[in-house]
């Protein structure tokens, strides 16, 4: 009886602290407003691609893509890591990365453009590859295997969306300040221009006028001391 007993005191012993190491390296939740992924430094947002990395010393590491959490790993190494963890991609439940199944093709649209997206068991995974036509269905394991290259033409993509969106805030008012100060300016000097050119001839004008008149008046006087001579 007592060796029943003490059986069942270790197994509930290690249970509890099965239970203390989960809740210690248990996922944080994403703050849009602070949270930056630590190896591009974007913004992690609360989405199906956010992953996290919770160190054994309880600090949580944030990523925008699962790329980026793997160059952590690949400059980091793995020791310091309690729990590493991924999201669903139809529900944003975080799963612990070795416990999840993964898609990749390089067509799939990712944040920093790698091209995989998780999910919580293989038939989620095999259903979102027969839905959208393409992508092959990778375990953990063989992600280990895996190139990790960037679609560079999604990046591409990304680059030219961020570039139009700054213009919308920037380059446009650039502009209108442009029109404003540049090319109405210029116009405005042109009709200044114009207008002193114009009292200018109009005072030449007047100037002349009076010249003529002076020689008439002269002449006449002259054709009138003639006459008395005469």
């Amino acid at each position: 009886m007592r060796k029943w007993s003490l059986a069942l005191i270790l197994v509930l012993t290690f249970t509890l602290l099965a239970g203390c190491g989960g809740d210690k390296y248990a996922a944080q939740a994403i703050n849009e407003d602070v949270d930056v992924c630590v190896v591009c430094n974007m913004q992690v947002k609360d989405d199906a691609f956010a992953t996290q990395i919770v160190t054994k010393d309880g600090k949580s590491l944030k990523f925008d893509d699962l790329g980026c959490m793997n160059t952590w790993k690949q400059e980091n190494g793995t020791d310091n890591i309690g729990m590493d963890y991924v999201r669903d991609y139809n529900d944003k439940e975080w799963i612990e990365f070795s416990k999840a199944t993964y898609v990749y093709d390089a067509s799939i649209r990712t944040p920093m453009a790698y091209g995989i997206v998780s999910f919580k068991d293989k038939s989620s995974a095999e259903a979102f590859v027969k839905e959208q036509g393409v992508g092959q269905v990778l375990s953990a394991a063989e992600l280990a295997n895996h190139s990790w290259q960037q679609n560079q033409g999604i990046m591409h993509m990304h680059g030219e969306e961020h570039h139009e969106h700054g213009g919308e805030d920037g380059h446009a008012e650039d502009h209108e300040h442009d029109g404003v100060h540049g090319h109405n300016g210029d116009q405005e000097h042109s009709g200044d221009s114009g207008q002193e050119e114009a009292r200018g001839d109009e005072q030449q004008g007047e100037v002349h006028n009076e010249e003529h008149a002076a020689d008439q008046a002269a002449e006449h006087a002259e054709a009138h001391d003639e006459g008395s001579h005469q």
